[in-house]
This record gives C-alpha cells, sequence and structure tokens, in this order.
C-alpha cells in the first residue's frame, strides 16, 4: 500500500523542480525517507506550509547536491 505522507511529500517536492530519480532513490531508503519526513513534519510544525516546507527542502537538496535548480516560468518573468 502507498503511504499518502510520502507520496504528498514526493508530490510537493516534484512541484519544485527535483528530479524524480533523487527523490526515488532518497525513498527507497527508508533511513533516507525517514530523515526527509522528519524534516518535512519539523517545518510543518514551525508553522511553514506546504509549499514553504517543499521550496526550503528542495533547495537544501539542491544544494547539498550541487545541482542547479531547474528554472520555472516564474522565474523568467
Amino acid at each position: 500500500m502507498i503511504d499518502i505522507k510520502r507520496y504528498n511529500i514526493y508530490g510537493h517536492l516534484r512541484d519544485f523542480g527535483v528530479p524524480s530519480s533523487i527523490l526515488d532513490t532518497v525513498f527507497e531508503n527508508d533511513e533516507d525517507a525517514q530523515v526527509l519526513i522528519d524534516a518535512w513534519q519539523a517545518l510543518m510544525a514551525d508553522g511553514n506550509s506546504e509549499d514553504e516546507a517543499s521550496q526550503y527542502i528542495s533547495e537544501m537538496i539542491f544544494k547539498e547536491l550541487d545541482l542547479d535548480k531547474p528554472q520555472s516560468e516564474e522565474d523568467e518573468k
């Protein structure tokens, strides 16, 4: 059965440009997935919206992996 919490986080991070290959790798490892889920829940508990949590975590992923964040159409406006 699909874990709705994981699916929700996965979807939000995809919306913020995190490649599915990276997310698949994280979620395939239960320990890594739990770190990500804990970080997400901590941000939500601090009063952040799902989008704010996704933005923060996606920025951390791009920084830690030294990847360029894809440009969105909104960034170009």
